[in-house]
């Protein structure tokens, strides 16, 4: 059986990687004694029910769970299980934002500063995560993206090509996402905004797409963008980056941002078949 052992810091995405793989099919269960790993395992495997395997979350919380991991984890390997240890980390200002939104205490120690719980928590899991079979940043993963991922992961998608990559088109008036890894701003092309009879269209439509790089400004720009990612992107793939969001922006993100996401993803595809495309604001673009 396939055991799947999600662990790491507070607030770095183990929950939702939980939800994820239950909608996989994998048997979930939080915050389990160690001393009952193996007999539930056993447990589970002698029923009918068709699963793919079996989530154990443990963290900081199971205060025991550290008298005696690496002894569960060999029982369950000697029985013929396949264990994976996935360990969630996020760099620091990340989990304090974090914590800070959801004005949740840190498990450590309900007196302690966040700051405080995080360090701790780090020092008591550093063994753990020395044996992780895998670690995961989560610090530039939205909730859907680190979704993607984990499922990427177990399905063994991720091996066919490293990097995911998604490119998004946004209206600056309604604010830069916060999970870009590169933006680029477009306002320099010609407006269709301004064009009676394209301005109620979007950079979805032909005529609109036209009148946005049909000329000799976004073609010099293309020639001069489309290189820039393909230098880019393997780079970051090499450097280890599992998800990477391209950012593309105009005022309003319905007519020019719209056209160059477009342009950018049918560029992308033949390199990079997992590349996805979001229109972030092109219902607002006309308000």
């Amino acid at each position: 059986m396939r055991i799947i052992v999600i662990t790491g810091v507070s607030g770095s995405g183990k929950s939702t990687a939980v939800r994820a793989l239950e909608d996989e099919g994998y048997y979930c269960i939080d915050n389990l004694p160690v001393r009952l790993f193996k007999p539930f395992v056993d447990l589970i495997g002698k029923s009918d029910d068709a699963l793919k395997g079996i989530v154990l979350v443990t963290d900081i919380r199971g205060r025991e769970f550290f008298k005696g991991y690496e002894s569960a984890f060999h029982r369950m390997s000697g029985a013929g299980h396949t264990v994976e240890i996935f360990f969630f980390d996020a760099m620091d200002d990340i989990l304090l934002r974090r914590f800070s939104e959801t004005r949740r205490r840190h498990p450590v120690d309900d007196q302690c500063t966040i700051a405080e719980g995080i360090r701790i928590e780090r020092d008591r899991l550093s063994s753990l995560r020395q044996i992780a079979t895998r670690i995961i940043d989560t610090s530039e993963f939205t909730v859907h993206q680190l979704k993607d991922f984990i499922l990427r992961i177990v399905r063994g998608e991720e091996k066919e090509n490293q990097l995911v990559v998604e490119v998004q088109s946004f209206g600056f008036k309604y604010g830069v996402p916060l999970e870009s890894s590169i933006v680029m701003d477009v306002r320099f092309l010609p407006n269709p905004f301004f064009v009676p009879e394209l301005k109620n269209g979007s950079g979805l439509d032909d005529k609109v797409r036209d009148y946005v790089l049909d000329n000799v400004v976004a073609a010099k720009f293309l020639d001069y963008f489309f290189p820039l990612l393909d230098t880019l992107l393997p780079a970051y793939c090499q450097e280890g980056k599992s998800y990477l969001t391209i950012s593309i922006g105009c005022t309003g993100g319905r007519h020019r941002s719209v056209a160059v996401a477009e342009a950018t993803v049918m560029h992308l595809q033949e390199m990079w078949p997992s590349v996805k495309i979001i229109h972030r604001d092109i219902e607002k673009g006309l308000k």
